[in-house]
């Protein structure tokens, strides 16, 4: 924020001073890496094009942002992204400006993103000091939103104080407009000029919180993941004997992407036989899911997601991507076809799951996939899937 509620008349020494402190505060990265100064999005000249057509504010903190962080990587009509920038996982710079009274009347354009995992007993409190934070605990990230880096900087600071019990809500609140006014008399606080701690690194600070719903896949972890076969392109190695955890969460895998197609086929308002295949795919492939998981904690296996599951994750994502931006007669046949080819593969795919399972509960619950799965295919080729 650009304006103070300070003492009511400001000497002219005073208000040097402030303009000299911020002044040396948004310059001080002379010395910076050149390399990163130069960027890897557009050059300067296109961004300053860009922002040729903002309102002045988001355009002095543009100019601002590059002569101390160099080029952006990402550059929009509506927004400027630099990444890895100083201590800041990421900056962003919006045409957007939303009106923001506290501690005195401004806009909020600039954001600031750090590494930083926020207690989920923390959140409300860091949340109550100021409402432009925004806290992202799944990837470990704390930003904060202002017109003015020493402001989002101040921000950041006086939330970590509260993350760690140096300050309650009310306190780091009154610092906020104390520190606001100190700046434009002159006497910025060290904590409007740099963090004053350090920040997580990568995806330190990260937080994907539990799995909730019993029998679900989770993550693989400490060794590396094994590997399957998601295809019959033979680019993946061939599933190993005792992998029932992987097995399970291959399954799973397969009927989400199925689900995922089917919700799709009716949210474009596909008709006839082609919607009654939908719902069908719909109920059959959910309730699969759902006894994969009761079969999990009947016999006490985790399913668990390795890369071979990741991929075929992404799999239905690729093919079901080719077909959503057609209109809904186009779509209709598209998916029958797509459904075809797809329950083709993932009956060589369930048979290769069935001579690497061990568990025999496993091994039945995978011959009622494949019936499922057959029938599936019938119905498809009678719609006139290729």
């Amino acid at each position: 924020m650009h304006r103070s509620r300070g003492p009511a008349v400001l000497s002219a020494t005073a208000l040097m001073s402030g303009m000299v402190a911020l002044l040396a505060f948004n310059t001080a990265a002379a010395g910076m890496d050149q390399e990163m100064r130069s960027g890897a999005g557009m050059d300067r000249s296109g961004v300053n094009k860009v922002l040729a057509g903002w309102t002045p504010g988001p355009r002095l903190a543009g100019a601002e942002m590059m002569a101390k962080y160099g080029a952006p990587q990402e550059v929009t009509s509506d927004r400027i992204i630099w990444h890895n920038a100083g201590p800041y996982k990421r900056i962003m710079l919006t045409r957007e400006e939303l009106p923001h009274d506290f501690p005195i009347t401004h806009l909020d354009y600039l954001e600031h993103t750090i590494a930083y995992n926020v207690p989920p007993d923390k959140t409300d409190e860091v949340h109550a000091f100021d409402a432009s934070i925004t806290i992202y605990r799944v990837a470990g990230e704390l930003s904060a939103r202002c017109d003015l880096e020493s402001n989002n900087v101040l921000t950041l600071n006086l939330a970590n104080d509260i993350v760690t019990g140096k300050k309650n809500v009310d306190d780091a609140r009154k610092e906020f407009g104390e520190a606001v006014s100190d700046r434009t008399l002159g006497k910025p606080p060290a904590n409007t000029m740099a963090l004053q701690f350090q920040p997580a690194k990568g995806m330190a600070s990260a937080d994907r919180e539990k799995v909730t719903i019993a029998g679900s896949s989770q993550r693989a972890t400490g060794a590396a993941a094994p590997s399957g076969p998601v295809g019959t392109s033979g680019t993946s190695a061939p599933i190993k004997a005792n992998n029932d955890a992987e097995i399970m969460a291959l399954l799973i895998a397969l009927d989400e992407n199925e689900v995922h197609a089917a919700m799709t086929a009716q949210e474009k308002k596909v008709t006839g036989p082609i919607l009654a295949y939908a719902k069908t795919l719909h109920q059959d492939h959910g309730k699969s899911i759902h006894d994969t998981q009761q079969l999990g904690l009947k016999i006490n296996v985790t399913p668990t997601e390795t890369a071979a599951v990741d991929q075929l994750h992404n799999k239905g994502a690729q093919q079901l991507a080719k077909i959503v931006p057609m209109s809904a007669a186009d779509f209709g046949k598209a998916y029958v076809s797509t459904m075809a080819a797809g329950h083709r593969e993932a009956l060589q795919m369930l048979d290769q799951w069935q001579k690497a399972a061990q568990n025999e509960g496993l091994k039945q619950h995978l011959t009622t996939a494949r019936q499922h799965l057959e029938m599936h295919l019938k119905e498809a080729e009678k719609l006139g899937g290729r």
